[in-house]
């Protein structure tokens, strides 16, 4: 399926706001989510492919077709702030490099505005190499924020030194959260060992009042998820697209 759509150029992205928690309605930035269509057309969410294909040369041809789409993006939308999901497999890869480059030299505003997001889990597969990665690009003026942490395995030591600008809360820690209090404990811990190392906190899975007040309360920044709004294909804009638009949700 995904060999099919990236032969046929039938991938696209889905955004999805993410929320500032202390000020409601307003959006701090926009995560593009990578989608294929299938044979009958139907929009497929990562999660039904993305850890099959991330090992293979398919996943780096997403990772491309990911970061081009979402630098055209930034480019047509000047006051746009977007998230690309990669993986650390991609790193090196030189026509994701080379997408890059090209992006960065077209738009001068693009890398201030541009937010690489990295899974805790491939971080920590090659962390010598994403810890350099990190620094060459932070000095352009990109950012990297470590997803669905807690869902991993990330070594303390490695963590420290790997100088992510944003830390994003798996969850499976954040959903129900106003009813489970080890949860509570577990992600106030997480946001005081961001606040150590100056890390930018987004509670992922969002998806009831109760929940956004319950971490709001307990001091992360940003929360994102179906409360807020769904992954819609349309194209990213200022204001976040109505939760009831479900047609890329995943």
């Amino acid at each position: 399926m995904v060999r099919r759509a990236i032969s046929h150029r039938e991938v696209m992205l889905a955004f999805q706001p993410v929320m500032q928690a202390r000020v409601p309605g307003r959006i701090a930035f926009q995560e593009g989510l990578i989608r294929v269509l299938d044979e009958t057309g139907r929009v497929i969410p990562a999660g039904q492919f993305i850890d099959t294909v991330e090992d293979t040369e398919y996943g780096r041809m997403l990772d491309c077709i990911a970061l081009e789409q979402g630098l055209a993006e930034l480019s047509r939308v000047p006051d746009l702030r977007l998230a690309i999901n990669m993986s650390a497999r991609s790193i090196g890869y030189k026509k994701w490099m080379r997408t890059l480059s090209r992006g960065l030299q077209g738009d001068p505003t693009v890398a201030e505005r541009l937010i690489l997001e990295i899974t805790e889990q491939s971080a920590i597969t090659l962390p010598e190499l994403v810890k350099s990665f990190m620094r060459d690009l932070q000095g352009k003026g990109i950012a990297f924020a470590m997803d669905d942490f807690g869902a991993g395995f990330t070594a303390l030591k490695h963590f420290k030194d790997f100088s992510f600008d944003v830390l994003k809360i798996d969850g499976q820690f954040c959903r129900d959260i106003a009813r489970d209090p080890d949860n509570q404990v577990l992600v106030s811990a997480m946001i005081r060992i961001a606040e150590q190392f100056d890390m930018f906190t987004v509670a992922e899975r969002v998806e009831t009042r109760a929940d956004a007040d319950c971490l709001t309360e307990l001091g992360v920044d940003c929360l994102q998820g179906y409360h807020f709004a769904a992954p819609t294909v349309r194209p990213a804009r200022r204001d976040p697209p109505p939760a009831a638009k479900r047609s890329a949700t995943g």
